[in-house]
């Protein structure tokens, strides 16, 4: 009996984990009776159970599509024509993520990537908080910040003068920490000249969303010439499942410009409710517009760059829901109350600094699945060829102020000017009701 109950197990284990077919099974069964040996399948018996539970469970977990985010899954954005005067004709880069994807807020439960990496997705969890009808299932801070995140190693989309690390990579040149204050610090690399490009650092969220609301905590963004940062989401096969441009900007530029880039159909109209002011124009369609989107340009010097690092930056959300895609920032000294105890009320907050209405851009039917992303470019087809163009701030351009032709020897030649260039960032988190 010991011998039938032991060989019973080990076939239901084969059967499970490696998912033989019954004909297969059978032909295994076969030839392991030739040949039992009741030591082996008293052993067998003793530990089957716990390894079946454990592996039983491992298979729940699994993960059944192929998603693949990248160049590939659409129109290269760095293909489309730049319209540098109107605003960034390209988003931080076509590109999404690597490794697991959990989707929120959506039918769809969770897609793989094609790109591997050394660490599991943390499972959502679902936090409701006091006063708020909102409920937290995103959660990046303190030590575990990186352990939400992949890190994207593949080129830059944009053209830029930079190159994306592995997360191994990042650690070893020192381009990514946690510091005593518990903040992650994503860096662009400083060696003092580089024959090729310089290394940087792109994230993507684990999770991915429909709908909800992003609240940012950032205490210092990456600044000076040559620079291109962005907080952002996007979905996939650009731009038909859209991109939001939450925090960009490029160069020296003073005042924030957060953006839409859809399909066809979406509009900004003139009256947007919003305080800020149009950047690129009505069209928020990329592929028509050389991907400028619809930008919204922020009104208060300390939304971006500099002047947004000497306040200590601040919080910045995005509310995407039924009404509307809305952006409201924070800066430091300034942050309600709601949003510290992270209990936001949205409601309370007044009019948002950029807002794109459902009315004649519905936020479900032009964003789906997005991913959120934290990069620093280098040059490529916003900073490069603004090179030559004074900040939205006023003042001189790069070219002007440091004396170099081009932004790509600029970067290549000057590694010491990318000491400020680094992501200072407290926490990111996400709510939905």
């Amino acid at each position: 009996m010991r011998l039938d109950i032991g060989f019973v197990l080990f076939t239901v284990y084969a059967s499970v984990v490696f998912g033989l077919p019954d004909e297969a099974a059978s032909n295994f069964q076969y030839r392991h009776v030739q040949r039992r040996s009741s030591n082996f399948f008293q052993d067998l018996k003793l530990t089957l159970a716990s390894l079946i539970d454990r592996d039983a469970r491992r298979l729940t977990r699994r993960h059944s599509s192929l998603h693949k985010r990248g160049v590939a899954t659409g129109p290269g954005k760095q293909c489309i024509a730049k319209q540098h005067t109107l605003g960034p004709p390209t988003s931080p880069a076509d590109g999404g993520g690597s490794g697991i994807v959990t989707v929120i807020g959506s039918k769809t439960t969770t897609v793989t990537a094609t790109r591997t990496t050394t660490k599991k997705a943390p499972t959502p969890t679902s936090t409701s908080t006091s006063g708020s009808n909102y409920k937290q299932v995103f959660d990046a801070a303190g030590d575990d910040f990186f352990d939400s995140w992949t890190f994207w190693s593949d080129g830059d989309p944009t053209n830029g003068v930079v190159d994306y690390t592995t997360q191994e990579e990042a650690q070893s040149n020192k381009l990514i920490e946690i510091n005593s204050d518990g903040h992650a610090i994503m860096r662009v690399e400083t060696t003092p000249e580089v024959t090729g490009f310089r290394k940087g650092v792109r994230i993507h969220s684990r999770s991915s969303f429909n709908g909800g609301l992003w609240l940012a905590d950032v205490v210092h963004m990456p600044v000076g010439c040559a620079t291109w940062p962005a907080f952002w989401t996007h979905g996939p096969g650009w731009p038909n499942a859209g991109e939001i441009d939450i925090l960009e900007g490029v160069n020296e530029n003073s005042f924030n410009q957060a953006a839409l880039h859809t399909a066809s159909g979406c509009t900004l109209p003139a009256d947007f409710g919003a305080t800020g002011v149009s950047a690129t124009g009505p069209n928020c369609a990329a592929l028509e517009t050389g991907n400028s989107g619809c930008g919204i340009r922020s009104v208060e010097s300390n939304t971006y760059g500099a002047g947004f690092n000497e306040n200590g930056g601040g919080v910045y959300a995005m509310l995407w829901d039924e009404s509307a895609v809305s952006i409201w920032f924070f800066p430091r000294g300034s942050i309600p109350k709601d949003v510290s105890s992270s209990s936001p009320q949205p409601a309370s907050w007044g009019k948002p600094a950029a807002r794109w209405p459902a009315d004649t851009c519905d936020p479900y039917q032009f964003n789906k699945d997005h991913i959120t992303i934290f990069n620093t470019a280098l040059c490529g087809d916003w900073a490069g060829t603004s090179w030559n163009a004074s900040p939205n701030g006023g003042g001189p351009s790069c070219a002007a102020k440091t004396g170099v032709a081009t932004c790509q020897e600029y970067v290549q030649k000057n590694g010491a000017a990318f000491a400020e260039a680094y992501w200072q960032v407290k926490n990111v988190k996400i709510f939905q009701k």
